[in-house]
């Protein structure tokens, strides 16, 4: 085979190097993604076992219209967290961006098509200032987007003057956002959004830069990245996000009440957290960010079903918010205790240092036996099966040798 091209493996070594980059994603950042999985899974099954009308079609599609919005705007405050940073203001300016389009809808100044290219614009135009008062101005976030959070619960008020704006039902925008014939459209939009967010964060440059600037900014400002433009961009996302959960937020609760909002931003920012994205910044998980708010959604509609079932009065909004409190904290926590073991300094036995060698040259071995088993290995059927078969013996030696080198290495006296 030719040196400059690329070996068209197998479908079973395509699947082996698969499973290999999936485990190993797993044990270096999929762990949390785990658990908080398993504990929605089995969230869900209590809440269908202890009352059945939990899992009807009809609460499922109810549960997946309250997401949308929710995961929207966590999917953009994750870039926001990612910086270090936070933003307040994501709720307000949800609704803020919703009533104002709206009331330009109901007045007749724009079609109902042109109040989503105006929700959005809002949002981005907050997440602007936003980051503009946090990166050139050096507000502290908190303090930047709480200001931006009264603004546009107060401003969006004094521009609508109604205390209710109504958008249509059953309409296209309700089909294309929300239900489309009983369908939870919704979530089709938010997996979208989850992988263009996903290409950002991880394969593009402006998620590479707001990574590095949660993780030390003076480092990343002195490796020559503007951070300013970086941490701008970041609180832009955040911005857009949150108008375009006005879109979702529109189209599934169609009467929106003016200066509301207040509380939004917190179950979204929870969901983050929950997630796994740090809080310290540096670290950010964005299908984590989608789970955790599911999460959210599943314990406040359980709460609602379990609580009505077994006719307790206690309020479901009040325990929702003492559960989230505390899975909040333990979450937040378990980052912590994340980061002070990875900041550890640990020294490697011998017989440690001997595995991960060993499993190292096991791994070229395994790449080995893909370029000789590839589709177009010009190497005569013979060859290629002496080839092989030379190379599984080879395999199957070494791992009998270094099993027992590494039992003999931690076996052995600590020095």
């Amino acid at each position: 085979m030719e040196m400059n091209q690329a070996p068209k493996l197998t479908f079973s070594r395509q699947m082996r190097r698969t499973g290999v980059r999936l485990g190993n994603s797993v044990v270096t950042k999929g762990k949390q993604n785990i658990i908080i999985i398993a504990a929605l899974i089995i969230l869900i099954l209590i809440f269908g076992a202890l009352n059945g009308n939990f899992l009807n079609e009809y609460n499922i599609v109810s549960m997946a219209q309250s997401l949308a919005p929710y995961a929207v705007m966590g999917l953009g405050v994750t870039f926001v967290i990612a910086t270090g940073g936070i933003d307040l203001s994501i709720g307000t300016v949800c609704i803020a961006s919703a009533v104002v389009a709206g009331k330009m809808y109901t007045s007749e100044l724009i079609p109902l098509w042109a109040t989503i290219p105006i929700m959005i614009l809002i949002g981005t135009l907050f997440g602007l200032i936003n980051g503009l008062l946090v990166a050139k101005l050096k507000l502290p976030p908190f303090i930047a987007t709480l200001g931006t959070m009264m603004i546009a619960r107060g401003l969006s008020a004094i521009i609508v003057k109604d205390p209710n704006i109504f958008y249509p039902s059953g309409t296209w925008f309700n089909r294309t956002f929300s239900n489309l014939n009983g369908f939870p459209i919704g979530l089709v939009w938010v997996i979208g959004l989850a992988i263009i967010c996903m290409y950002l964060m991880y394969k593009c440059k402006i998620g590479r830069y707001i990574l590095a600037i949660g993780s030390n900014e003076e480092a990343t400002r002195l490796s020559g990245v503007n951070t300013d433009k970086f941490k701008i961009i970041a609180y832009v996302i955040g911005g857009m996000a949150a108008g375009m959960a006005a879109i979702f937020w529109a189209a599934s609760f169609t009467t929106v009440a003016s200066a509301t909002g207040n509380g939004m931003e917190l179950d979204a920012i929870a969901g983050v957290y929950i997630g796994g994205t740090s809080a310290a910044g540096g670290i950010a998980s964005i299908t984590g960010s989608v789970i955790g708010a599911m999460m959210l959604v599943v314990i406040r509609s359980g709460l609602n079903f379990v609580l009505a079932g077994f006719n307790v009065t206690v309020n479901a909004t009040y325990v929702t918010y003492v559960l989230t409190g505390v899975i909040v904290v333990l979450a937040v926590l378990m980052d912590i205790i994340k980061t002070k073991n990875a900041a550890k300094v640990r020294i490697e036995t011998e017989a440690q240092k001997f595995k991960r060698t060993a499993k190292d040259h096991l791994a070229e071995l395994q790449n080995e036996m893909d370029i000789l088993t590839a589709k177009n290995n010009p190497a005569t059927a013979a060859e290629k099966a002496q080839q092989i078969a030379d190379l599984q013996k080879r395999i199957a030696d070494y791992k009998v040798s270094w099993k027992a080198e590494y039992q003999k290495l931690k076996a052995a006296p600590k020095k």
